[in-house]
């Protein structure tokens, strides 16, 4: 199913081809001619490509022919990739090798002549094989549809998990678990009850319904939430328990022991009448439910479990005999076309068009009440109002196709088909993860970036800003869930039957080896291994784009082979391994652009050659704590965007790393050494600053990173905020600050002032000595989000705060004081935020 994915591929290569640094190449190689002949057999390649993906399913031959398309397209991938590498290495030779012969020969080619003779053949050799293809596509009478005509959506996105109001026909549902919630028990003082369904009919929806009922809240003093999944292993869901509690501590559950773990939730769950949701239960084992019940049931009279599964024997495993599971039923007709026409249409905008709504009707009857189908194909029929393109909807043929044994939903398949070319492979990229893995906005943009899914940023754009725009239109066509947006960043899983929609249409190319899948196919470009003894038992695919270790790797020989073998990676991620070093080869891998080691905490030492990877836009050392320094000549890393370091070096080489010039991102967490930052340089273009466990930084001159966007500061309690005086920073174009533990804070530094027309999102946790916000808060017309946690010495919001008439969103918890004062109605300072469109007032702050 990975042909569906070629079109968006071949569209990026033909960019690449006509990119300066290919041509300046082709024109010295003496392949110039051949180069453009290439071009033009692709161009009529890439026409019939769409038409194409459409018909591949009804004929074997068709798909085998678009395999062989991938194949030849990968490898001029690599080409064009090689002569961006080496006018990369040529730059860095004479701006740096001018001044010094030690650069020369650190950078310098094994033998030119060899080169230019390689390429020129590789060059030959894909224009044979493209123009024998090229020939084959009159075999399959293809259409030339040369533009992919599906546009994106345009639809504002909320900070809720669960909006109530996009829920529909599951009222009468959720007030009867209500019910069953509220009633006291009659056997034993803990209560389990299953609700039970098929995948897709919005059983976590309606437990997050629940879960969020005022009623609900009253009476359940501790409430947890627990997604399951397959891993029902009695360790992991402890830690999941004990992190959705309460922490005033602050602990890290991840290094206790099990037993620690079972005394410590005992410990937390005593006395409290609680309820705990296990969302999502695939486990079938009574022996380990049996281990984990026994540890939780603490003798409280009126303890509730809500349990989610799509088995009746998980649920009647788990049910307690004074409880019934609850079997969930789909939606009536009617809900799901109202369900429908609320997806597809702008309110009142469906009585526009009553020929769309009547065909409307038959693809709801399609979807047989699943809220999921519905949902998702109303969703991709948004702003669409070509009577032709519901016509497909309705008439297509996948609906006769039988679904196989993971449940594809068609609705799912023709809602993927409607995605625009370029967001397909994107989409593809989240196989490579298990079920309910929780992502990071500003993760997946780096990777995506690095394996060139994203399209060229337009002026004042950054890759973080087009990924942001590709999820968001994931969020509106429902692909997503759980998506919270903090302002500084998003996070967001897959519904389930979502993700096995990834798993289908990436195989081939996206591959998990885990135990049930020990192989991986022969021309796969993405792999991600699960476990540590799968590691070695083949050889990776020469080919190789993405590789994943799983946490804890320490196997040498399949690093090294990895590393010897795959030259055309792009993307290594090694985090949490045990390595203490790597290769000292890793320098040959040139068109490498992303190399995580986050959290690898024996890791000791990175090889100079690390920096001769000039096509590195990411490298994460953060939580690498026993690195002793970072690599010297990191300064050659011109092509740099995102630095995440963990050093015990007190030296910060601020020389080499003023001169990356494209550096957007720098993040610092237990550099312990460090005492100033930025003295003497500038750094114009860094857009996020974070500043983490950093325990002897003192200062930092802001001044020299005016342009930031986004500043993380947090656990540096010796760090001088207020920069003294006259420290304002004019224009300054912040607009998301954190501050994170910061005792020294007892109100906002002045010099946030400079950014009274740009700042829309302000977070601060645990700033115990917070005492006041200062007035000139007040002035920030852009301010959307404000929210402050666990600061028990602020006692007021500022008089004038009415004025933020753009704010939408505030949360105040664990300021005593101050919640008393802004409880609706009747609080002291209610009157100042009643215009917010949403206001928390107390509670516990939204896990993330």
């Amino acid at each position: 199913m990975a042909e569906s994915l070629l079109f968006a591929f071949a569209e990026s290569l033909l960019g690449k081809l006509a990119s300066r640094a290919v041509e300046e190449a082709s024109l010295a190689l003496g392949v110039h001619g051949e180069l453009q002949q290439m071009k033009a057999t692709m161009a009529l390649i890439k026409g019939v490509l769409l038409d194409a993906e459409q018909k591949m399913a009804q004929s074997s031959a068709l798909s085998e022919w678009l395999r062989q398309i991938k194949h030849v397209l990968s490898d001029a991938e690599d080409i064009v990739d090689d002569f961006e590498c080496e006018a990369l290495r040529k730059h860095v030779v004479n701006t740096n090798g001018s001044c010094s012969r030690k650069v020369r020969r650190f950078f310098s080619s094994s033998n030119p002549l060899v080169y230019r003779l390689r390429m020129a053949h590789q060059i030959k050799d894909i224009k044979q094989r493209l123009e024998k293809v090229a020939a084959d596509r009159n075999l399959f009478g293809l259409q030339i549809i040369d533009r992919d005509t599906r546009a994106v959506h345009v639809r504002e996105m909320t900070y809720s998990h669960v909006n109530p109001s996009n829920v529909i026909g599951r009222e009468h549902d959720k007030q009867k678990i209500i019910k069953l919630l509220l009633q006291d028990g009659h056997h034993g003082s803990l209560s389990v009850i299953p609700i039970v369904g098929m995948g897709g009919l919005g059983k976590t929806t309606l437990a997050k319904l629940v879960f969020n009922e005022t009623s609900i809240e009253e009476c359940f003093p501790l409430k947890m939430w627990v997604c399951v999944s397959n891993d029902f292993e009695l360790r992991n869901v402890l830690v999941k328990i004990l992190n959705s509690a309460p922490n005033p501590t602050k602990e890290n559950f991840n290094n206790y022991e099990t037993e620690q773990l079972q005394n410590h939730l005992r410990n937390t769950l005593r006395g409290q009448k609680f309820l705990l949701v296990l969302d999502d239960v695939w486990n079938e084992e009574r022996a380990r439910w049996d281990e984990l019940k026994e540890i939780i049931d603490v003798d409280v009279e009126g303890c509730k479990i809500l349990v989610t599964t799509r088995s009746h024997s998980i649920a009647d495993m788990m049910r307690t005999k004074s409880s019934n599971s609850y079997l969930l039923g789909c939606l009536s007709g009617e809900d799901s076309f109202s369900l429908f026409v609320k997806s597809a249409f702008e309110d009142g905008d469906e009585k526009k068009h009553p020929q769309l709504l009547e065909i409307g009707k038959e693809i709801v009857k399609k979807c047989g009440g699943l809220p999921l189908a519905v949902r998702t194909l109303g969703s991709s029929l948004f702003s669409r109002v070509d009577k032709k393109e519901w016509e497909f909807i309705r008439d297509n043929e996948i609906w006769n196709l039988r679904q196989n044994d993971k449940g594809i939903l068609p609705a799912l398949k023709l809602s993927y088909d409607q995605l625009p070319s370029y967001i397909k492979p994107c989409f593809a990229f989240f196989s490579l993860f298990p079920e309910d893995t929780k992502f990071l906005c500003s993760t997946v943009s780096k990777v995506w970036g690095a394996l060139g899914f994203l399209p060229t940023p337009k002026e004042n754009e950054s890759t973080i800003d087009i990924a942001s725009q590709i999820l968001n239109e994931l969020l509106s066509r429902s692909f997503l869930s759980d998506y919270i947006d903090v302002g500084g960043d998003c996070s967001f899983k897959l519904h389930d039957l979502v993700h096995d929609l990834a798993l289908y249409i990436a195989k081939g190319e996206f591959e998990m080896i885990n135990p049930l899948n020990p192989k991986s196919s022969e021309y796969v470009q993405h792999l991600a291994f699960m476990e540590c003894n799968l590691l070695g038992q083949a050889l990776p695919p020469t080919g190789l784009r993405y590789m994943y270790f799983p946490k804890e790797a320490n196997n040498e020989a399949f690093l090294n082979l990895l590393v010897a073998r795959c030259k055309y990676l792009r993307v290594l991620v090694l985090g949490f391994s045990d390595y203490e070093s790597l290769p000292r080869c890793i320098g040959k891998l040139k068109h490498l652009r992303y190399l995580s080691l986050s959290g690898s905490e024996k890791l000791k030492e990175l090889p100079d050659s690390v920096c001769k990877l000039q096509n590195l836009q990411t490298l994460n050392l953060r939580g690498c704590i026993k690195l002793q320094q970072l690599p010297k000549g990191i300064g050659n890393l011109i092509s740099l965007r995102h630095l995440a370091i963990t050093t015990s070096q007190p030296d910060f080489p601020e020389k080499e790393i003023a001169s990356l010039t494209s550096l957007e991102t720098l993040h610092f967490q237990k550099c312990d050494k460090v005492e100033s930052l930025f003295k003497g340089m500038q750094l114009p273009n860094l857009k996020s600053l974070g500043l983490d466990e950093c325990d002897s930084l003192k200062s930092v001159s802001f001044h020299a990173v005016r342009n930031l966007e986004v500043l993380m500061i947090s656990k540096c309690s010796k760090l001088e905020l207020s920069m003294g005086l006259n420290s304002q920073i004019p224009d300054s174009r912040l607009k998301f600050l954190l501050l994170i533990d910061l005792p020294q804070l007892v109100t906002l530094p002045p010099w946030l002032q400079g950014s009274l027309n740009t700042s829309h999102s302000f977070c601060i946790i645990d700033c115990v000595n917070l005492q006041e916000l200062p007035e000139w808060l007040s002035t920030m017309v852009c301010l959307k989000l404000l929210s402050i946690e666990n600061s028990p010495k602020l006692c007021s919001l500022p008089e004038n705060i009415h004025h933020l008439t753009n704010l939408e969103y505030l949360r105040i918890a664990g300021c005593p004081e101050l919640c008393k004062r802004l409880q609706a109605e009747d609080g002291q300072e209610w009157h100042k935020i009643s215009h917010i469109k949403k206001v928390i007032v107390g509670g516990e702050l939204e896990k993330f």
